[in-house]
Parts: structure tokens; sequence; C-alpha cells
């Protein structure tokens, strides 16, 4: 009886009361919407895993070196820079079936799977762990291929399955569609992260080997009933493509780095990916190390982070609605980040973990904040015709910040640390924190550089009026 009545007040529940309820189109129900979306899911999933967690384990159950950390860790975002090539391939691809995304997406899923199969293997053999004695060069070689095959795995589906939501969804649902994948890709890292912890409270290699392992298959088993029957063939398609003469890349990248404010806005674009993300290598092992906290309690802190993304982005949403410049937006999400890196730096003289986490969640907001706003403003600066360009450009300028910060703040994390060990920093810079703190400093000072990069492009005393109205659904929706 209790089951009917619930089944009977959900049936009459207003669609406007649902998040997202408007997304749907003829053309993308929302059933094959939010499988489609399982995509972003996966990616959550494998960020989480990557950044999230094994950047800890390497760095403190290992002993594998915070700089040799922190490169393999930005291998997989330093091929970023061809999702825009990748993008535009998509969007001219000639198959025999008339398919322009589902190729994209499911070799990326596959090279993204054997990636993460072979990756903790890798990883024992990188710390020494293995049974058979080897030279230091195979570890390092076998995870950096490891880390790369995730990497370009991972950016070929995400910019093709991005690209295939883009042209499904109608034009009037495509920024909600892109927005609530925004929000799947959240969910993921969250849930990932989560499980994660729970897995490895108790560290073992042979448990890092399932871990990792199983992830690789989750990926693959999503990814494959994400990708099933969202494409319908289409051989007029494949037809029309043999005889016509598409432009080349380059004549297709000059119209769309030719638009107005085009290159400042991917500067201000990877100023700001860089100052959020610099603190994403050194994060957990700061727990760890200084504030002392376990393996669990360190991989959650990728939770508190994806939460504070998540908040940002409900804000961002009603903020959108009302109709807010993207740009003022994402510097809005800059200032943010602030006191949330001030709050991270005095945890550790306070001794306060949960200063920390406070600082922790701060950051994923402001970061949220920053994300939503530039990839709107990328949204509508598509003059070119090409969206699988257009998202490219954006998500290569992303991530290839995101890479060059990860690498950079480990890199400087050991180099600090190392000078203050010996005294050469003096004596009052002689502590374990010296060198998590310069990142972080680091970090606020692109963010001030980030402000100064945006200011000429947020409009001031006007609001943004968007081409096609709600953009992500109904404002009452996110009050």
């Amino acid at each position: 009886m209790k089951g009917k009545t619930f089944t009977r007040l959900a049936k009459n529940l207003p669609a406007s009361w649902l998040p997202f309820a408007d997304v749907a189109s003829p053309g993308l129900p929302l059933a094959r919407l939010l499988r489609l979306s399982l995509f972003k899911v996966t990616m959550g999933m494998t960020t989480a895993l990557l950044i999230g967690t094994l950047n800890r384990v390497m760095i403190v159950e290992l002993g594998v070196s915070a700089w040799l950390v922190s490169l393999m860790l930005a291998l997989p975002l330093l091929v970023a820079p061809f999702r825009a090539v990748t993008g535009y391939q998509s969007d001219v691809h000639r198959s025999a079936f008339g398919w322009k995304r589902v190729p994209f997406m499911w070799g990326g899923t596959l090279i993204q799977f054997f990636g993460l199969a072979v990756m903790p293997f890798a990883l024992l053999v990188l710390s020494g762990g293995g049974q058979i004695a080897t030279p230091a060069w195979v570890g390092q070689g076998a995870a950096a291929i490891a880390f790369l095959m995730v990497g370009a795995g991972l950016q070929t589906s995400q910019t093709a399955g991005l690209a295939l939501a883009t042209d499904q969804a109608s034009e009037e649902t495509r920024p909600r569609v892109v927005a609530l994948l925004y929000v799947m890709l959240l969910a993921g890292a969250v849930g990932g992260s989560l499980v994660f912890s729970l897995l490895l409270a108790h560290f073992t290699p042979e448990r890092l080997v399932q871990v990792v392992q199983g992830s690789a298959l989750v990926v693959l088993l999503l990814n494959s009933v994400a990708l099933w029957k969202q494409e319908p063939r289409n051989p007029q398609r494949a037809a029309a493509l043999k005889t016509a003469v598409q432009p080349s890349f380059a004549e297709v990248w000059a119209q769309f780095i030719g638009l107005p404010h085009a290159r400042r806005f991917l500067w201000t674009t990877a100023l700001g990916t860089m100052a959020f993300n610099m603190q994403d290598i050194v994060l957990e092992p700061y727990g760890g190390e200084i504030l002392h906290l376990s393996v669990g309690a360190t991989s959650a802190l990728t939770a508190m982070l994806a939460g504070g993304g998540l908040l940002g982005f409900v804000l961002a949403g009603r903020q959108l609605a009302r109709g807010i410049d993207p740009l003022r937006l994402a510097a809005y999400g800059a200032l943010a980040g602030l006191p949330a890196f001030s709050a991270v730096i005095f945890s550790a003289p306070l001794e306060a973990g949960w200063l920390f986490r406070a600082g922790a969640l701060g950051i994923g907001f402001g970061g949220g904040l920053f994300a939503v706003g530039t990839l709107f403003s990328a949204m509508r600066m598509d003059g070119s015709g090409f969206v699988g360009l257009a998202l490219g450009a954006w998500g290569a300028v992303q991530s290839t910040g995101a890479g060059i910060a990860m690498f950079f703040g480990g890199a400087l994390r050991d180099i600090v640390t190392g000078l203050s060990a010996q005294g050469v920093l003096g004596p009052a810079m002689a502590m374990p924190s010296v060198g998590y703190s310069v990142v972080y400093h680091l970090e606020m000072l692109l963010l001030f550089m980030t402000l100064v990069a945006i200011g000429p492009l947020v409009q001031r005393n006007a609001r943004f009026k968007p081409q096609i109205s709600p953009p992500l659904g109904h404002p009452e929706l996110f009050i």
C-alpha cells in the first residue's frame, strides 16, 4: 500500500520541481540522455582514482618521489591539446555507417581500459615492489605508457561524447544538457572517491591491483551502456562526405581563434585552471604528511572538492538563469578561491583538520564556479560551425593547464622541501609544511593574475541575455 501511495505521489509531482525536468527533447529523451551521461560518470571516477587516491598511495605508501608522481599524473592531461583536433575530426569523420562521434568514444574507451588494466603492475614495478629486480627506467617507462593511455582514451572519449550530446539535443535544451553532464561528472568523482576511500582504508599492494583493475572493468561496462544505440546510422551522410570538400583543421582553427577576445579567453581559462589544479598533486599528501590523516581520510578529500564543485554549480545555475554574465561568474569563482587556499595554509600551524577540510570544500566551490562560467562562455564562441572544435578547444586549454600545474606543483614542493631540509632557507623555514605552503601561495598569485586577465572580458553594467532561454532550466529549480 505504501509503495502504491509513493508511486501515485511521484506521478502527481509537478515536473517543474524536479532538477533538469526540461532537459529532454524529442531527439534526446531523458532516459537516453541519462544513459549517455554515464561516460561523464566514468570520467569522474577515473579522475578521482588518479588525482585523489593514487597520488597519495604512490608518495606515502609506495615511497615514490613527488616530482615523479606529479609527472606521471600530468601525462594524461598533457595529451589534451589534441582534443581540439579530435573534436574537429569527429565533426568531419567519414564512417561507412555515417557515424561521427561513436567511433571516437568507443576507441577512447578501449584505450582507457587497457591503460587502467596494466597501471597497478606498472606502479608496483616503479616503486621497486616487484618480485623481479628491474632497472629503474623499466618501471618509469611502463607507468608513463599506462598513464598516457588513460589520458589519451579519456580525452578522446570525453570530447566526442560531449559533442554527441550537443548534436542530439535541441537548440533550446543544449545548454541544459551540458549542465546535466557536468553534474554527472561531479557525481562520479564524489561516488568514486568515497568508494576508493573505503576499499583502500587498509592498504595492501594486492588491494591496489584489485581496485584499479576493477575500475577499468567498470569504465568499460558503463561506457558500453552509454554508447548503445546513441547515434543512428546515417548512410546518406556517409555518401555525401565522399564528394564533400572539407576545410583543413588549420583553416577552421584560424577562423575560431580569430573570434573577438578568443585568445584572452583561452589564456584566462588556462590561468584559472592552473590556479585551482596545482594543489591536486599535493593536497592529499599534505593531509597525510603534515596533518597525519589516514589514506581513507585523505581520499575522502576528493569528495570534499567535488562536493564543493557541485555546490558551486548549483549556485552558477541560479545566477545564469537570472542572466548573469558567465565570465563575471568565473571571476567570482576566482575570488572564492583566495580564502579557501588561505584556510589550507593556516590549517598546518593551527593543526586544524576541520580548517583543512573547509579549505578543500572552498577550493572545489570556487573551481566549480570558474569551470561553469568559462564552459558557457566557450559554448557562445562557436562561430565556426564546428561544435567538436569549439568544445575541444576549451577542454584542451583547461586540461593542458591542469597538467602543467600538477607537474609544476609536485616539482616545486620537492625543490622547496629539499632546500628547507638543508637549511638553505633559514631556520624559520625548516619545516615540512614549507614546500606545500609555497605551492598554495603560488596558486593565490595565479588567481590574482586570472582576475587581471578576465577583467576586460566581463560585461560591465550589463546582464547576459542568452540566445536560448533559460540556460539551465527553470530558475525556481535552484531556489
